[in-house]
């Protein structure tokens, strides 16, 4: 879990504007035909390896795949009792939506990146780290608390509690003790390091984020309401709904529902640059934040700012949630690739290499 000097803004590679002609899909998606360089037989076969008769068991349940090319949905395919209009689980990929919306806030100037961040625990104890943690520090996942995000249960019986190793504290805060009051969970973790010195990818994080968020917003009608006016309806995305715990926070780690369109939608806002029809949905400086990796992870992923950034020398960005979840954002060749699915992590491998497969035949 390392810590790296990101690549200077100026050399990040160009984010492609909307082709000259090209409608938005505020309404409806345009259509368009594939590219001359893609063989459509091999875009059809690798569609068909998820979604065909036979699909491959290594992809568990496919549930959705929308590319976009230029603008426009190009292929799009469904699993069984799933149609465009029904809304699928983010998991994870909520928390680049939970970044999108502090930087609207960031650029109202209704909240601050580098002074300490408003959770009023972490101001009581004199020497505690976390007096010293940042909304920035929040936002890159070197906050230091002690948060174990594993996805399975310690089976040992040597795990009794949140203090003991091998303790998820992903699963006790979403379906155990803190399930009630996400970020209250997660924002009584101790500090295990200082702010800013280790990298530790952590739904603890983002749920405390979007606690301060709904501190200025309110409780779960007027958040939804605030998501819907200055992020979701501008761009079109109408299926939008996000799950509030009892304390009234949004659980911005982990919980929205949109359809696989509304998802694309939101991937193509931020291959814009945040730029919608002419208007600055989410601040472009934001926008370029989130795809330089700040850190690397322990197997060689690289994390930006609430979003994933690929070593793959095309630019790309993307959402990442549990069971292989993913909005791909690809620059160099002007592409959104959604993937909605419920895979087991001991086959991650196949829908990864599946989605490499779809993005290299869009190569120039």
């Amino acid at each position: 879990m390392t810590i790296l000097d990101p690549v200077p803004v100026d050399q990040l590679p160009p984010l492609p504007p909307q082709p000259a002609g090209v409608p938005w899909p505020t309404r409806e998606w345009p259509t368009g035909s594939l590219p001359d360089q893609v063989d459509p037989t091999a875009l059809e076969g690798l569609l068909a390896q998820a979604f065909g008769s036979e699909p491959d068991p290594g992809f568990g349940a496919s549930y959705a795949t929308v590319v976009v090319h230029q603008g426009r949905i190009v292929a799009e395919r469904y699993g069984p009792d799933i149609t465009p209009e029904t809304p699928l689980l983010s998991w994870s990929m909520a928390k680049s939506v939970t970044h999108s919306l502090v930087g609207i806030l960031v650029a109202q100037g209704r909240l601050k990146l580098d002074t300490p961040a408003p959770i009023e625990a972490w101001q009581t104890a004199a020497g505690d780290p976390r007096s010293r943690l940042t909304l920035r520090h929040l936002l890159r996942m070197a906050d230091g608390l002690d948060f174990n995000e594993e996805y399975t249960l310690d089976e040992s019986g040597e795990s009794h509690g949140p203090d003991d190793p091998g303790w998820s504290h992903c699963i006790d805060m979403l379906f155990g003790a803190g399930a009630g009051d996400v970020a209250g969970y997660a924002a009584a973790r101790p500090a295990r390091h200082e702010p800013g010195t280790t990298f530790n990818y952590s739904s603890g994080t983002t749920n405390i984020v979007a606690r301060i968020i709904g501190d200025l917003i309110g409780g779960p009608e007027e958040m939804k309401a605030w998501m819907n006016d200055v992020l979701f309806h501008p761009i079109g995305i109408r299926s939008a709904e996000p799950t509030f715990d009892t304390a009234g926070t949004f659980v911005g780690s982990s919980y929205l529902h949109m359809t696989a369109r509304d998802w694309a939608r939101f991937g193509l806002l931020h291959l814009r640059g945040g730029q919608w029809d002419g208007t600055q949905v989410v601040p472009r400086e934001w926008i370029d934040d989130e795809r330089r990796a700040w850190a690397v992870d322990d197997e060689g992923s690289h994390y930006g700012t609430h979003w994933w950034v690929a070593d793959d020398g095309r630019g790309t960005f993307f959402c990442s949630g549990f069971e292989l979840q993913r909005v791909l954002c690809v620059p160099s060749s002007d592409l959104v690739v959604v993937r909605l699915g419920k895979t087991p992590e001991s086959d991650y491998d196949t829908p990864k290499r599946w989605l490499e497969e779809i993005v290299s035949i869009f190569d120039a």
